[in-house]
């Protein structure tokens, strides 16, 4: 049985394994992965410090392998600066954005509708356009309370499958992986933040909770944008 079958208690994984046995999981998911869905595999590159470590590690496995980034109108100028030159480095990483009018305080009184029309539809777009049969994310189990319950393989969606190959790292050994491997991060960790994404609903939070500056005030607090939470097929068009 391969690692994409198995069963193995994850909670446990998290703890016994050691870095380097992590990273070589890690590998290992992605090159079977790989090698069973081809080109049909892609990563979702949130520009974050996790994205941006499994698109390394999906690197090393193939220089061939594509991605996509979705980015929003109220993304920091840091990290649009860090998307461009991401961006001239690995061309094969499309950008998907939403450009449907909305009210620009919807982030505030309805964030949920918000985060459905910038981030989930162009996920659902970049899904159909390119062809993906399986989808690549920087999902960890340890990341904060929303994101206890994945799996390292998953089909929320028929016919879709959702590869977490960093599911069972902890924030420090991520760092561990980008100085050793001296991957580009954004500059706003510098500054303090620990999870990264649009501007007004991210801040500098000391909580031990890594996304609890994300969504404060509201009832997403530390919560989800819905990518991970919403159907991904069935591509019909943003609305509002």
């Amino acid at each position: 049985m391969g690692l994409l079958e198995n069963k193995d208690d994850l909670k446990e994984l998290v703890e016994k394994l050691n870095f380097k046995e992590k990273v070589d999981r890690s590998l290992a998911l992605i090159e079977e992965a790989y090698k069973k869905y081809k080109d049909g595999l892609v990563v979702a590159n949130s520009l974050g410090k996790d994205s941006v470590a499994v698109w390394d590690l999906a690197k090393r496995v193939s220089p061939k392998i594509k991605g996509f980034i979705v980015t929003t109108r109220f993304k920091p100028q840091e990290t649009k600066r860090f998307m461009q030159s991401t961006v001239a480095k690995y061309p094969e990483l499309k950008v998907y954005e939403s450009d449907a009018k909305i009210p620009n305080d919807l982030y505030k009184s309805d964030p949920d509708k918000c985060c459905d029309i910038l981030k989930v539809e162009p996920v659902k777009r970049a899904v159909e356009e390119m062809h993906v049969t399986c989808w690549v994310t920087g999902l960890r189990c340890t990341e904060g309370r929303t994101r206890t319950d994945y799996k390292e393989v998953e089909e929320r969606d028929k016919g879709l499958i959702k590869l977490n190959p960093i599911l069972i790292w902890k924030e420090r050994e991520i760092w561990q992986y980008l100085a050793i491997y001296q991957v580009p991060v954004n500059q706003l960790y510098a500054e303090g933040y620990r999870s990264l994404g649009c501007a007004p609903c991210t801040h500098i939070s000391s909580d031990e909770n890594e996304r609890s500056g994300r969504w404060i005030g509201t009832s997403k607090c530390g919560g989800e944008c819905g990518i991970h939470t919403r159907p991904l097929k069935n591509y019909k068009g943003a609305g509002i």
